[in-house]
């Protein structure tokens, strides 16, 4: 069949590589460069560890007390919007303790799916991307946060998920040249990262060698149709198509609306940069846990990335949240020579949150031969590989993966 992806990031890319390799001809659409995506400048952090969505008991008065804060790691830009206030009512009714028990083992098991076939694509020579496997900590400064910490890893370990709470000197053991001041931390050996941008770069150029289209700078405009299925993409002119694969970020409630599909989803903002060629680099990625900001050790480079700025789909950056975490670095890494970077340094990109914390994966009912693959939040490049092997399943026929259901992405329609 001749499959149609609208969007090029990790979802829409993987998504590409697994359809590719069932046998399918694939064009990618996207309306901008492909190399300028959400998933190129992000953390690079591959985490099974993180089992419990963002919709969790007290997630909600913790945002409050945040945005009073211009320097805080989350914020929601205040407007007058339904498809804003509907998300919030849906976030805040998922917000509980029987939904994070229901989403732990769904997202275990694709967290863990997609890194099997992360170690798999690391070993099958078809892509480059600077695969390791050092674990992740979450680093903490407080009592509170200790507290926190060890009830996560407890519910980690009960689900299957190693975690291991470390004091100060043993997260110091593990860095034998970065400083860290920290409390202490869990240890979840089993996570992993790599290099977003190496990764991006080397499916488009692995793709583009087995023969896959590539249609830079083709917004979507409209679509043929016949009946309940999608004969073609109108970008830049018609292309017929046998199937739609619809994965395209924060942008995709306006691509689900022309398909008559009214899906909830927010952009989330997030900012990175990079320190290049760091003497004494840290070597296990980290996330700082009450500043919700992220280290990622990248070659002989180091990336720092946080905050979630839920603002649609305005792509400004906005320095004050850049500014938050540039000041908590140094409270973890006293001695990284780390400042404010230039704002044309700063990379941003928009992740697609859901008001549940769960991914959008399935078939829709008006048309039959449309799929939505979106809505992962800030584990995009996390579950990357293993929404793009369910994508080309649902293809295909049923899952065989694992059950998709409760990802349907007419769950609140």
């Amino acid at each position: 069949m001749h499959i149609g992806i609208i969007g090029g990031g990790i979802i829409g890319l993987s998504s590409a590589y697994y359809l590719h390799k069932a046998g399918h001809r694939i064009t990618v659409f996207d309306q901008g460069p492909i190399a300028d995506g959400c998933s190129l400048g992000n953390a690079g952090m591959i985490v099974p560890s993180h089992i419990i969505p963002l919709a969790q008991p007290g997630m909600m008065a913790k945002g409050m007390r945040w945005m009073l804060k211009s320097t805080s790691p989350f914020y929601v830009k205040p407007r007058l919007n339904a498809d804003l206030m509907r998300w919030g009512w849906l976030f805040y009714r998922h917000s509980t303790p029987e939904h994070v028990e229901r989403s732990i083992p769904l997202l275990r098991d694709l967290s863990l799916l997609s890194k099997t076939l992360y170690q798999d694509l690391a070993a099958n020579g078809d892509l480059d991307f600077e695969w390791q496997e050092r674990g992740l900590f979450m680093l903490y400064k407080t009592a509170a946060a200790e507290r926190e910490m060890a009830e996560e890893a407890e519910v980690a370990n009960h689900a299957g998920i190693e975690a291991k709470m470390l004091n100060g000197q043993e997260v110091q053991d593990f860095e034998p040249h970065a400083r860290v001041d920290v409390r202490g931390a869990v240890y979840y050996p089993g996570d992993a990262h790599l290099n977003p941008g190496q990764l991006i770069h080397s499916l488009v150029t692995y793709l583009s060698k087995e023969g896959v289209t590539f249609l830079e700078k083709h917004p979507v405009t409209g679509f043929g149709t016949t009946g309940s299925r999608i004969t073609a993409i109108h970008a830049r002119g018609s292309h017929e198509v046998d199937q739609v694969v619809v994965a395209c970020g924060a942008w995709s409630p306006e691509m689900a609306e022309q398909l008559g599909l009214k899906l909830s989803l927010q952009g989330g903002k997030g900012y990175s940069f990079v320190l290049q060629n760091v003497v004494n680099n840290v070597r296990v990625p980290a996330i700082m846990l009450e500043a919700r900001a992220t280290a990622t050790p990248m070659g002989s480079d180091l990336r720092f990335a946080g905050t979630l700025e839920v603002a649609g789909t305005d792509m400004q950056v906005n320095m004050n949240r850049v500014r938050g975490i540039v000041e908590a670095i140094n409270q973890y890494y006293p001695e990284a020579p780390v400042a404010m970077p230039a704002v044309e340094r700063v990379w941003r990109g928009l992740r697609p949150c859901s008001p549940d914390g769960l991914p959008y994966i399935g078939r829709i009912q008006k048309y039959e031969n449309v799929i939505l693959a979106t809505g992962h939040g800030m584990m995009g490049l996390s579950l990357g590989p293993a929404t793009g092997k369910l994508v080309s399943e649902v293809v295909d026929g049923p899952s065989k993966s694992m059950d998709i259901a409760a990802f349907s992405p007419e769950r609140f329609a």
